[in-house]
């Protein structure tokens, strides 16, 4: 008896509730897929880096943010490995609504830090807030000269 009443009383409903979800689905078409996509971020060289992560970016086709994930065996284990593709996947589907868009992001763990999904949400939109104001710069300045 009690679910019902607090299923009731509550100010959301479930279809409320499915569409405040909707924003943090992390869908196929927000994934880097193919070895050409990931080679174009890397060719770009557009880099940035703190103690947790490296991320490059560039400008990409789609009008939402892509992510491609590079976790080397430098990293640790299989296990290590994928808890940092989990953890970072995790982080990227928390933010994507706040990074910026049209912009393809690989990210590549540093050896011997640890996956922490906070600190990564955190890293993750420091280094591509710094990354697009810099392709924008030189945009800019290309379109300028």
């Amino acid at each position: 008896m009690a679910p019902t009443q607090f299923a009731q009383t509550t100010p959301l409903s479930r279809k409320g509730l499915g569409q405040l979800a909707m924003n943090f689905k992390f869908p196929k078409s927000a994934k880097l897929l193919k070895p050409s996509e990931f080679d174009r971020v890397f060719r770009a060289r557009n880099s940035a880096a703190d103690g947790l992560i490296v991320v490059y970016a560039d400008r990409g086709p789609c009008t939402q943010p892509r992510i491609g994930l590079t976790v080397s065996r430098k990293c640790g284990n299989a296990i290590v490995r994928n808890r940092w593709k989990r953890s970072i996947r995790e982080a990227f589907r928390l933010v994507q609504h706040k990074l910026p868009q049209q912009f393809d992001f690989v990210v590549l763990p540093k050896k011997g830090a640890s996956p922490d999904v906070a600190k990564l949400e955190e890293s993750l939109l420091k280094l591509a807030s710094k990354i697009s104001a810099r392709i924008s710069a030189t945009d800019d300045s290309k379109g300028h000269g």
